[in-house]
């Protein structure tokens, strides 16, 4: 039987200060780099959730030292040119990230790897990455029909390409960069909506060579990088669960300590902002490329508004918990242009439409969206997972406004992204969950 976890509360406020774990974007990326580059990189603030610990088991298994103590990290590489041929898989778990990019970073190496996942993830589809990849002259093979793990990657000389993306997402345009770093000419990427632009501000960092502007970012092949220190700010992925249920709990008020603030991330902020919640930005700074600040979010009088268009790609993981904070807003809330939602670690349009209606929401599921007729009381109940992070935290943050219990079906998958998840939501709470 799979854990069940009990959460309720009554009457709750949430009240305090938090540091939330440290962007899993960003991680994922100081690894990834710290290990191409030559020399020593060290990571403050590394997020030690699962899919960031599958990269660093990756790397190490390609001859690079890391060291890791909680979350600081230590890398000491001899430089991609001089990685090991693995003895075995090289396992990514869960993690899309880690597949995705790999198979850019890997695409233009000296050696052969099979990379695999879990079955989830072995699931999704990696031919998004791989039809570029193979225009740069790559060498992937599968077993299957489909471009699903497990995937033989044969490292060779790339070229590069110009690719005009047809869907935006970070985690293609990344794998993309990575491989034309390691590509004969320069390779450019055109985005008709900016995604994430992480790996752009992190390979400049490194002492890469990148020229970005007009939704076009360039790569010259051939460049070597050098280790850096890196300090990585709070996930706002993260913030985002607590954030909504500040915004949606009267009386409560919550400060972020150190939240990353990229503006391809901050979707969040305009949503919440733009249904009523009050938000107030102080202490802005910047680190290796990535603004931060300190970012208080207190209750509003929540409206439902229309969420798509290019305000998508900057909030696609917030969805979820969005689409609960609809439920308790007045008025109607139309989630569109969100078609990504179908390919992440499950389908989530179906998933939150299922979970949100046991619960007594008024939502209904369309190709691209949600959408969701509010206030409406929620009742607690069974909830699944899914084993996606996203939907077990927001299956918690519905619990602090439910009648009832909220029994979460393998909630262990949430440390994915927050491994002390459940201890910050209490921590924040006058009443602890029983």
């Amino acid at each position: 039987m799979s854990e069940i976890r009990k959460v309720e509360f009554i009457k709750p406020v949430l009240k305090g200060e938090l540091v939330v774990p440290g962007d899993k974007s960003i991680s994922h990326r100081a690894v990834m780099l710290g290990s191409i580059a030559e020399g020593k990189t060290l990571i403050k603030g590394f997020l030690d959730g699962e899919d960031c610990l599958r990269t660093i088991e990756i790397f190490t298994q390609l001859g690079v030292s890391i060291q890791r103590s909680g979350t600081v990290v230590t890398i000491d590489s001899p430089g991609m040119q001089n990685w090991i041929q693995p003895t075995g898989d090289l396992y990514a778990g869960n993690s899309g990230t880690t597949a995705r990019l790999m198979l850019g970073i890997l695409a233009g190496s000296k050696v052969t790897t099979v990379l695999s996942g879990d079955e989830s993830l072995s699931n999704r589809p990696m031919d998004r990455v791989t039809i570029p990849l193979k225009e740069m002259g790559s060498k992937i093979q599968t077993d299957k029909q489909a471009s699903l793990l497990p995937l033989k990657v044969i490292g060779t000389t790339l070229n590069a390409i110009d690719y005009i993306m047809p869907v935006a997402s970070a985690q293609v345009k990344s794998a993309i960069l990575f491989a034309g770093l390691n590509a004969q000419g320069t390779t450019t990427v055109t985005e008709e909506t900016v995604s994430r632009d992480h790996t752009e501000r992190m390979l400049t960092y490194f002492g890469a060579e990148v020229h970005s502007g007009g939704g076009r970012v360039s790569i010259a092949g051939g460049q070597t990088l050098r280790g850096m220190e890196v300090h990585v700010p709070g996930d706002i992925s993260s913030a985002a669960f607590f954030m909504a249920a500040a915004a949606m709990l009267e009386g409560s008020s919550v400060e972020f300590k150190r939240v990353g603030l990229n503006p391809t991330r901050t979707g969040i902020i305009d949503v919440l902002r733009e249904m009523g919640a009050q938000i107030e930005i102080t202490n802005t700074t910047d680190e290796n490329g990535e603004p931060s600040a300190t970012i208080v979010v207190a209750h509003g009088n929540l409206q439902g508004i229309t969420i798509g268009g290019e305000l998508i790609p900057r909030l696609i993981d917030e969805l979820p918990v969005i689409a609960l904070l609809a439920t308790q807003a007045m008025g109607t809330t139309i989630i569109k242009d969100a078609e990504e939602l179908r390919v992440k670690e499950t389908d989530r349009i179906a998933a939150v439409t299922n979970e949100l209606k046991k619960m007594g929401a008024d939502i209904e599921a369309t190709p691209d969206g949600m959408i969701i007729h509010g206030p409406t009381p929620l009742t607690g109940g069974v909830l699944s997972s899914y084993g996606d992070h996203r939907l077990g935290m927001m299956a918690a943050i519905a619990a602090l406004a439910t009648t009832g219990a909220v029994h979460i079906e393998d909630p262990s998958c949430i440390n994915i992204s927050y491994p002390h998840f459940f201890e910050d939501l209490n921590k924040l709470t006058k009443n602890q969950d029983k």
